[in-house]
């Protein structure tokens, strides 16, 4: 049932919503959803496997052509409609309801897995701390994935009961002990046998490997991926913004520390995979399959690896509550039910949708042929779906949202913003079209 102006006291509509306090407390929360798994685990094995530098320049090029514009663009968006996700596409157009539902769906979807690696991150973390951390192998022997999922389930829980301040607070702790353990650890790597090693594989770039298609393919959905393009979560977390927000200034920020800190991942952990020797191109594995070896050869190995669990967990439970949110404000404000309701059937949806993945790094592997299944989701729906959805949606916005609306809602009185936004949102996807017909010629 569409959410209205008049309704029960105590339940989420999409006029009775709360504030972020303050701009840098928008850049604090949105910088702590895109700051996680996307940075810490899938951008350094997608480096990895292609070629390291070669893959950085795709990333970052396309980063700044497409990414940031799209970004402003979503943020202005929700908080132009001040509502949750299927709001926001209504405002444009009511049929557009359906296609703000497919996009709560994917993020459903990515959640569901991106909450079993935050299980996996918190167990090795617990490991860690207990000076017992094993190879991935033997974390999946047992159930271990699916129990921690569970407690990964319930602490998510506990922090959304609290509201929209709990989630400000949190980000407001959760970024800077973030930054200073990377950096941290990024020193420590430096001072490894691999770190030569490493800075040759980040930094020299096979100029030829950009005429790859894939490349671009992978480092376009990573790039959609790490900032949550076509996912709910900027328009989400937009329409919260206060009054006297400076999108693009915000957005700037939060995409500028995103990129700084996946670049720093990569100086965190090829080091260490090259100083003992393993496999930079072992996969979505890469840092519970690797490191752990890696720490246990180490003097230090101990503190670096209690320091390095636990920030993995700390940067995949931020990602995991933006996505919960981007549920739960869609399924509160849709549906009309009280908060502590609405958490209970959002936590429940979640343990049904994380089962399968959760199931397929335990005895059972569930796989679909020959690939487990959160692999299989992660390849597929953290890849293309992601980019069709991202680019789907700032076509939607850009041909039917007029430009002067945008501008209004980006807070700056410069027209190169909304120029740039409306020439990156409006031809993408016949550019898109394009690119597909000539690959398939050629």
């Amino acid at each position: 049932m569409p959410a209205t102006d008049a309704a029960r006291p105590g339940t989420e509509t999409s006029k009775d919503r709360g504030q972020w306090t303050s701009e840098p407390a928008f850049i604090f929360s949105m910088a702590a959803a895109a700051v996680g798994l996307g940075n810490l685990w899938r951008f350094p094995y997608l480096a990895g496997e292609y070629g390291g530098g070669g893959f950085i320049l795709a990333y970052l090029i396309a980063m700044a052509v497409v990414c940031l514009p799209l970004m402003y663009l979503e943020v202005a968006a929700g908080r132009l409609a001040q509502g949750n996700t299927v709001h926001t596409y209504r405002q444009v157009r009511r049929s557009g309801a359906w296609y703000g539902w497919f996009v709560v769906g994917l993020t459903a979807v990515i959640t569901s897995y991106y909450l079993v690696i935050t299980g996996w991150t918190m167990g090795y973390a617990v490991d860690a701390v207990r000076l017992d951390v094993g190879s991935f192998s033997d974390f999946s022997d047992g159930y271990a994935s699916l129990g921690w999922l569970l407690v990964v389930l319930a602490l998510g829980a506990f922090v959304l009961l609290r509201g929209l301040k709990a989630l400000e607070t949190f980000s407001k702790f959760m970024m800077p002990v973030l930054l200073l353990v990377v950096v941290g650890l990024v020193v420590a790597a430096s001072r490894t046998a691999g770190w030569a090693e490493a800075k040759d594989f980040l930094l020299d770039t096979d100029l030829s490997a950009l005429r790859d298609p894939s490349l671009w393919v992978i480092a376009f959905g990573q790039g959609f991926y790490s900032l949550a393009i076509g996912q709910g979560y900027l328009v989400t977390y937009g329409s919260y913004i206060p009054k006297k927000t400076h999108v693009p200034r915000a957005s700037l920020i939060v995409a500028g520390t995103e990129t700084c800190i996946a670049l720093l991942a990569g100086w965190m952990i090829f080091p260490f995979v090259f100083t003992h020797g393993l496999d930079p191109g072992e996969g979505s594995q890469l840092a519970f399959n690797t490191l752990p070896r890696a720490f246990e050869a180490m003097a230090w190995g101990a503190p670096l690896a209690i320091a390095f669990f636990g920030l993995f967990f700390v940067a995949a439970f931020s990602s995991s509550l933006a996505g919960l949110k981007v549920i739960l404000s869609t399924v509160a404000e849709e549906f009309r039910l009280r908060h502590r309701k609405a958490v209970v059937v959002v936590i429940g949806l979640m343990l049904v949708l994380a089962l399968p993945s959760a199931l397929s790094f335990t005895p059972l592997e569930l796989s679909i042929g020959d690939t487990r299944f959160l692999d299989w989701v992660d390849q597929n729906v953290g890849g293309q779906v992601i980019l069709f959805s991202g680019i789907f949606g700032a076509g939607f916005f850009c041909w039917l949202v007029p430009p002067s609306r945008l501008q209004r809602a980006l807070g700056t009185s410069s027209r190169w913003w909304v120029a740039r936004i409306y020439l990156v949102g409006r031809w993408l996807p016949a550019a898109v079209l394009v690119w597909i017909a000539i690959t398939v010629v050629w």
